[in-house]
């Protein structure tokens, strides 16, 4: 009876063992047949057009050794100027999206109607005018660098979309949560430091990838500024060389590089706060 209870239960297990790995081979199956297609539809494309590919020219624009030392190539010091964007202006859009939330949830009225305002104007106009408004205009009367202007223009552009996440992760969670925090006597800053921020932090996880993600993709837009990023890199090399076909490959699957990982470290980071929740 004992061996037919164990075998009973684990069978249901192993079904499912069975129907997630068979999911994944399915995922991996259908990645395959799309990189596939794509590879296709651009080789067909290039010999429609005559092209001639020179892939044996590329490795020099991302490094090379020059006796014994590595000397990076223009894509891979780009590459370093998209990451140190990114890396700041993904620090300050959530230092953003934090600050205009709790505006948004603030008896004030005027912090809240300042930050209906900042949401309305900022997520209702294109990020290529930001920009050049922001750079040709503030930039100019501040003088703040370009590097700097194009930071923080994305910043302030994803802010608020991480605004919005940040309210709904804070209002979803339970009612009785925060009068039990009041009742023990708990400051408002306590009350979301101790007791909000860190269940609502799991539900917003999701979302901000996306937005982080969205981030990084977004951040070529500094290239109509001329700051020396990674696609201001790739369209300088494209002019000199004419490898249109190699170069952008290579742009597109450095920034694809950039997001899976990111994709990965967030996918990390909402598994330990599931686990710590569950323990």
């Amino acid at each position: 009876m004992t061996g037919q209870a164990a075998s009973s239960a684990a069978s249901p297990r192993q079904r499912r063992r069975t129907l997630a790995l068979r999911a994944r081979l399915i995922d991996i199956a259908s990645f395959v047949v799309f990189v596939a297609a794509l590879g296709w539809l651009i080789l067909r494309g290039a010999q429609s057009m005559g092209y001639n590919w020179q892939w044996f020219r590329v490795p020099r624009y991302l490094w090379r050794i020059i006796d014994g030392q590595v000397i990076w190539g223009p894509l891979m010091k780009g590459l370093l100027v998209t990451l140190q964007i990114s890396a700041i202006a993904m620090a300050l859009s959530i230092v953003i999206g934090l600050a205009v939330a709790l505006l948004r949830l603030s008896p004030s009225l005027v912090g809240r109607g300042i930050a209906r305002v900042y949401l309305e104007v900022i997520r209702n106009t294109p990020l290529l005018m930001q920009v050049l408004i922001f750079y040709f205009i503030i930039a100019h009367i501040l003088g703040i660098p370009r590097f700097w202007a194009g930071v923080l223009c994305l910043a302030v552009y994803e802010g608020a979309f991480a605004a919005e996440i940040i309210r709904g992760g804070i209002v979803a969670v339970r009612r009785g949560q925060w009068e039990a925090a009041r009742a023990l006597g708990l400051r408002p800053f306590d009350v979301y430091r101790d007791v909000v921020l860190p269940q609502a932090v799991p539900l917003m996880l999701p979302p901000l990838a996306g937005v982080l993600v969205n981030l990084v993709k977004h951040s070529a837009i500094v290239s109509v500024i001329a700051v020396f990023d990674l696609t201001t890199e790739g369209r300088t090399i494209v002019a000199d060389t004419f490898m249109a076909f190699e170069i952008w490959l290579t742009v597109a699957g450095l920034y694809l590089l950039i997001t899976l990982t990111l994709s990965l470290l967030v996918l990390g980071l909402e598994r330990r706060f599931g686990q710590s929740r569950h323990a």
